[in-house]
């Protein structure tokens, strides 16, 4: 029996300089996409700040300081299943369990508090990483809107 894979019913992306003003642009885009789920305003809330995290951490921890380009894809599956894939080409990460230890920041000398990856787990169901140093990294963020679907 062969495996097909599933299809978003609809999906977005967007690119965009890794400057901290587009951490608000990268929320509303994330926020107008779903809309079309009806989420509830304690579910969109929960999908922004874990959207919030993941590009902040891109543009502070990814760039360090440099120029990049943080990429965002949505996709919406049946059932109100989404995906969100935050991606940049910075730094990378050496051990990617060490950087989602709770409390653990890579620049305390920004007075990081190290939760960034805490609070996407907390809001989404399900978080993955990939990272390569010098290649940079991928979060893929996972969960189902109960909203009330329109697709």
């Amino acid at each position: 029996m062969s495996r097909q894979a599933v299809r978003p019913i609809n999906e977005m992306s967007v690119s965009f300089p890794a400057l901290s003003e587009n951490e608000r642009f990268a929320r509303l885009a994330v926020s107008g996409f779903l809309s079309q789920l009806d989420p509830n305003i304690a579910e969109l809330s929960d999908i922004k700040t874990a959207v919030s995290e993941a590009v902040t951490n891109a543009i502070v921890h990814g760039y360090r300081e440099t120029k990049g380009e943080v990429s965002m894809q949505v996709r919406i599956f049946g059932g109100g299943r989404i995906t969100i894939k935050i991606q940049d080409k910075g730094c990378g990460m050496e051990d990617i369990e060490k950087a989602m230890t709770p409390l653990y920041t890579s620049s305390p000398e920004e007075e990081r508090a190290g939760l960034g990856f805490t609070i996407m787990a907390t809001f989404m169901e399900r978080v993955r990483v990939k990272s390569r140093p010098g290649k940079g990294t991928t979060v893929l963020l996972e969960r189902t809107v109960q909203g009330k679907q329109r697709l």
